[in-house]
């Protein structure tokens, strides 16, 4: 968190890409967006941000009586602090309300906007009077114990937010209750001017898809997309379908085949944090539509294939790099190799079998490439791997 920015947020992507917000839904926190967020992040400075007084975000931000709009200026210190003069953002639920909140009376500050199981009003004030009586007197704990029921679809769970819900601030939570009390922005929806995507979950008790309809038919030019066994936490239930309707609406691209969404999870996983994070760091306008290329095919699609195992991609890397001299990427996928599992003993083998087909010189070269990275791991071994 910033000196200047009041609200916990995280940041992920280039520094120099347009700037994504995403808002949580109440009782969560940014953990909402964690299968969401880092795919998002190869095109866009994704921002997440937790509500006053959950996850890491100071309760007294916010105090009884709180409307929107003090959340939608919070948020709007929050891009300030970041230098973000214009953005897009996303938001769940009350996150949602906060970008309509944005876009109706700040239309200035907001490129596109999507709206995820969320409403212009949500079913009047009192059950949310009540619900913050309640949590003034009681606590949480109650309340959390029932969140898997408003949240997910029957046996779908996600512990971490359940417990995000359970840890919250009473007050401030209150307080978010008081906001969605009095929220009521159904006569302003007509004059939002941002490109708006809805997205409902088909199977949401708190705002069945009827309340994204209603706003996808005020907004001038707005899309509706409904998600078939989804519930209120759509993007921790259904996040491959979530992310794909938001690459599209933001990115102006889709994920392919349904095998895109785990591009940058086995990206990661494959070449390590460091590595990906220095790529991200470097990336600009002119090379983001490569990285997101390379993470959506060759690790969302290539990579995610089930009919090779990774150990037997790795061999097949080493041996494909060693044959077109790519020697700064076989050092790269040495490390990787052994990430996936495989022993200096089977690179060897692995690079005199490359030796036979693809030349002497050839495997000359790339040996002496696998024994520097090799002779570096031992010196210095990943954090959790023990040198061999």
């Amino acid at each position: 968190m910033t000196p200047t920015a009041s609200l916990y947020h995280r940041a992920e992507g280039p520094a120099t890409a347009p700037v994504l917000i995403l808002g949580p839904s109440l009782g969560t926190s940014t953990a909402l967006w964690d299968a969401v967020a880092p795919e998002l992040s190869l095109t866009h400075r994704v921002v997440r941000w937790d509500l006053p007084g959950h996850g890491r975000s100071p309760a007294g931000l916010i105090g009884p009586g709180a409307t929107v709009a003090d959340l939608a200026r919070l948020v709007l210190d929050l891009a300030d602090a970041l230098g973000a003069d214009r953005f897009s953002y996303a938001g769940v639920s009350l996150g949602g309300a906060v970008g309509l909140q944005l876009a109706a009376h700040h239309p200035e500050r907001i490129e596109r906007l999507a709206v995820l199981c969320s409403s212009a009003h949500f079913g009047g004030s009192a059950p949310w009077t009540e619900r913050a009586a309640t949590v003034r007197r009681e606590g949480l704990a109650r309340l959390a114990a029932t969140a898997d029921a408003r949240w997910f679809t029957p046996g779908f769970t996600v512990p971490r937010l359940v417990e995000d819900h359970r840890a919250a601030d009473p007050e401030a939570y209150a307080a978010c209750c008081d906001a969605l009390a009095a929220f009521d922005l159904r006569e302003r929806l007509p004059g939002i001017a941002a490109p708006t995507l809805l997205i409902a979950g088909r199977e949401d008790p708190a705002t069945p898809p009827a309340h994204l309809r209603e706003i996808a038919d005020a907004v001038p030019g707005a899309a509706l997309t409904e998600l078939p066994g989804a519930s209120h936490l759509a993007p921790a239930e259904r996040p491959e379908a979530v992310l794909a309707a938001l690459r599209g609406h933001f990115a102006g691209t889709s994920a392919p085949g349904g095998m895109g969404r785990s591009g940058m999870k086995v990206r990661r996983e494959v070449l390590g944090d460091a590595h990906v994070d220095r790529a991200q760091a470097r990336q600009t306008p002119f090379t983001a539509r490569f990285q997101d290329f390379i993470s959506r095919y060759a690790w969302g699609e290539i990579w995610t294939d089930p009919t090779l195992s990774r150990r037997e991609r790795s061999l097949v890397t080493l041996t494909a790099l060693t044959a077109h001299g790519h020697h700064e990427e076989l050092a790269l996928h040495v490390r990787a190799a052994r990430r996936n599992g495989l022993t200096p003993d089977e690179i060897a083998a692995a690079l005199l079998q490359a030796g036979v087909y693809c030349g002497v010189p050839a495997a000359n070269a790339a040996f002496a490439v696998a024994q520097r990275v090799l002779e570096d791991e031992v010196s210095t071994p990943e954090p959790g791997r023990t040198a061999p």
